[in-house]
């Protein structure tokens, strides 16, 4: 728990001015009630007395009030500043937290669910920020105590001697209950996570759900843990009332010894009846650490909580070079890489080519395009771009120079014309082509109408014509025209099918990847047209850039200049699709095809640029596949292939 402590000891520190306003309250409300037991003992003794024509007695006796109101104030003022510190501590913390959590990248969320990871942030973090008021506030109760202990000594020792006893007790009791707590809040946040990270699964594949008809089934899966979370809240109160009985029994047993050793001493004439009136208000005072209870819950959640998001933190995020990108064509090179299960990987793709990646399911094809980015780095070897190791980049030459799409994007942004531009620098330069100037973008662009009177990107900078360019070579610009608002259109309002969404995608990555584009099966939700002409621009405009294209589509491998086929984590061949398509084993990758010959399914021509050859995907009737745009040759033979 050192790792733990140590991040709630960060947080309290992080709390802000707040929690002096806390501390300073605290303590002054601890003197003030520490002083009040006094001032009740002189003003009894007066009243007793009945000297001074009464003056002494009012005077103790607005000394009373303004103790009094001094606590009322401190107390007041005490539950503003908790709130506010505790607002500001769990704010820097998960501020902290989500930084690091999107500085690590994909690994994070490889190892933590997605629901797991949203408690840790939320949850956990807020009652990581309750630990700073828990500590003033249960620090605070230990000056009332020793002040007892102290005030005691000098009414009788032999008071004191039985308050010490009473508190030794209460001190072993809560030291038992924040070790036992610690654990079960421990587990019960677990349990919550498990439930929450069933929960974001369920809510994902909610239409698979409602098809397959399984929705009672589903919830009772996702309430798995109910039962345990169940278990350990009935484990922690009983922790607590044991706790809490165990310190409470000290309680009246302490005021009644100390009353009757008191009312000894005062018969004996050693105590005057105001002393012993001070005796029993500094026992209770003593005794009150047993009222810590409830701050030693919270510490120990706190502690629990902790240990929990120390886990996030403690993972390191990617850190980034200084070197800006040299001019050059987008030379991608993989030297000995080994990243999970990517195994001895040595490759040089050169800059301008498209290459395509394939093999089986688990062969790696994700990885490598993760690895060629960095959105992963390879735990052996090195991957570089134009002669720089990716590692030696600036964040910003390497995210400016490799643009990436995949297949089921994320849009990120207010508004449409925000999610194609996330990540453009404002204004935006407008680049050239890969090979032109250092940083991977050329020219600074000019924003200019489209006749639609929208700014696009929401913005008044330069990006809207580069979202503009973008999205035509994606072909999402038509769709987004017919928006009620075209690119300002909020993104909630703007309800897409898979391949609309997968259109933004290729968008967002083409307005941003300037010298490498990395499309992670990218295109597998657009109809047939689109695609061939998706692919025209990645033949066309988009030439000068690199393109390492992942896919399970034999159409796509034959209009790649280049094919690296991927088998358990290795490269077994690079070279020409038609080259490669001799052999069965590559063949068989793309099932449904393996029953075409290669002369007859990709005549000569089929790998050229991309557009001229993607599938169609229509059947015949008897369940022939077909190619759309293939360019056959005359008296060319082909047959069909079942699926």
């Amino acid at each position: 728990m050192r790792a733990a402590d140590r991040l709630v000891a960060e947080t309290v520190r992080r709390s802000g001015p707040w929690l002096a306003v806390l501390a300073v309250t605290s303590v002054l409300g601890a003197f003030a009630q520490l002083a009040l037991p006094f001032i009740l003992g002189r003003t009894v003794d007066e009243l007793v007395a009945g000297t001074s024509g009464g003056t002494g007695a009012a005077t103790w006796l607005g000394a009373c009030a303004a103790a009094v109101i001094l606590t009322v104030l401190c107390d007041t003022l005490g539950v503003w500043a908790a709130g506010s510190s505790g607002a500001r501590s769990s704010a820097w913390l998960r501020n902290r937290v989500v930084r690091n959590v999107l500085g690590v990248g994909p690994v994070i969320t490889r190892r933590f669910p997605e629901g797991d990871l949203v408690t840790r942030m939320g949850l956990n973090t807020e009652e990581i920020g309750r630990a700073p008021e828990s500590i003033v506030t249960g620090a605070a109760l230990v000056i009332p105590t020793a002040g007892g202990v102290v005030a005691l000594t000098l009414i009788d020792p032999l008071l004191t001697v039985t308050l010490v006893a009473g508190l030794v007790l209460i001190a072993l009791v809560l030291r038992a209950f924040l070790t036992v707590s610690t654990s079960i809040a421990g587990d019960y946040q677990a349990a919550q996570s498990d439930i929450a990270a069933r929960l974001v699964d369920a809510l994902a594949g909610a239409r698979t759900i409602a098809a397959a008809g399984t929705a009672d089934q589903e919830r009772a899966r996702v309430l798995t843990a109910l039962p345990r979370l169940r278990g350990h809240a009935m484990d922690m109160w009983r922790a607590n009332a044991r706790a809490g009985v165990q310190a409470g029994a000290v309680v009246p047993l302490l005021e009644v010894a100390v009353l009757g050793v008191g009312g000894l001493r005062l018969a004996a004439g050693d105590l005057t009846a105001g002393e012993l009136y001070a005796a029993a208000r500094y026992v209770v005072l003593g005794a009150g650490l047993g009222s810590a209870l409830g701050y030693v819950s919270r510490l120990a959640r706190a502690r629990a909580a902790a240990a929990r998001v120390e886990e996030l933190t403690a993972e390191s995020p990617r850190a980034y070079g200084t070197r800006p990108l040299p001019p050059g064509p987008g030379t991608l090179e993989f030297r000995g890489v080994d990243a999970g299960g990517l195994r001895d990987v040595d490759l040089v793709i050169p800059g301008g080519q498209a290459v395509a990646v394939v093999g089986r399911s688990g062969a790696g094809k994700s990885l490598l395009a993760a690895v060629a980015g960095r959105l992963v780095d390879p735990r052996h070897g090195t991957v570089l771009l134009d002669g720089v190791p990716l590692p030696d980049l600036s964040r910003e030459a390497l995210r400016h120079a490799v643009g990436y799409a995949f297949e089921r994007p994320a849009l990120l942004g207010d508004t449409v014309g925000a999610a194609v531009a996330l990540g453009l620098d404002a204004p935006a330069a407008t680049p050239g082509t890969g090979r032109h100037g250092a940083s991977g973008r050329g020219r600074r662009g000019t924003r200019t109408g489209t006749g639609s009177g929208h700014r696009h990107d929401g913005r008044a900078d330069g990006r809207g014509e580069v979202v503009r360019a973008a999205a035509r070579a994606a072909r999402a610009d038509a769709f987004v025209r017919r928006l009620p608002l075209g690119y300002d259109t909020p993104l909630e309002e703007a309800p897409m099918s898979g391949g609309e969404r997968q259109r933004l995608g290729l968008a967002r990555a083409f307005a941003q990847g300037w010298r490498l584009l990395v499309l992670d099966d990218a295109t597998s939700s657009l109809d047939t047209v689109t695609e061939r002409q998706v692919a025209r621009a990645l033949s066309r405009e988009l030439r000068d850039r690199t393109r390492l294209i992942v896919t399970h589509r034999v159409a796509t491998a034959a209009a790649a200049d280049r094919v690296i086929w991927l088998d358990d984590g290795r490269v077994r061949a690079c070279g020409g699709h038609r080259a490669l398509w001799a052999d069965p084993a590559y063949r068989a990758v793309f099932q449904a095809d393996t029953s075409s010959p290669a002369d007859a399914s990709f005549p000569p021509g089929a790998s050229s640029p991309a557009g001229t050859s993607f599938q169609a995907g229509a059947s015949s009737p008897a369940g022939a596949s077909f190619q759309a745009g293939a360019s056959f040759q005359a008296g060319a033979s082909f047959r069909a292939s079942t699926s």
